[in-house]
């Protein structure tokens, strides 16, 4: 049986969050913010799964590192969404959602640098 992994679920919802804004921007023609939303807001996850298959702590703070740039930048451009006139599409949910991440990979990596 496979064992819970909080931000590995958080992360890979996210992305399918993510992935169904990209269709609701795509169908506005937003294209520009749409597809840097969708590389940010689905690498999260993944480099989430690479660092919990990482060979060393070295790279499993390396991998959670590049997750936590991405789920930052993936926060600007909901931001920016929310607070240009682009789109009238709500992002409220994703934004929390990414904020929930953040203070998750926040904490993981504070713990594994202190750890290492």
């Amino acid at each position: 049986m496979k064992k819970e992994n909080k931000i590995v679920d958080k992360s890979f919802n996210f992305s399918l969050t993510i992935i169904a804004l990209y269709k609701k921007l795509q169908a506005e023609k937003e294209f520009v913010i749409s597809k840097q939303l969708l590389r940010s807001g689905t690498s999260i996850g993944a480099n989430i799964c690479e660092a919990t298959a990482g060979c060393s702590r070295k790279d499993f703070i390396y991998k959670l590192t590049i997750s936590h740039k991405e789920a930052f930048e993936s926060r600007y451009w909901l931001e920016l969404l929310k607070r240009s006139d682009l789109t009238s599409i709500n992002v409220d949910r994703p934004l929390r959602e990414v904020n929930e991440i953040i203070k998750i990979l926040t904490a993981i990596l504070i713990t594994a640098r202190k750890n290492s």
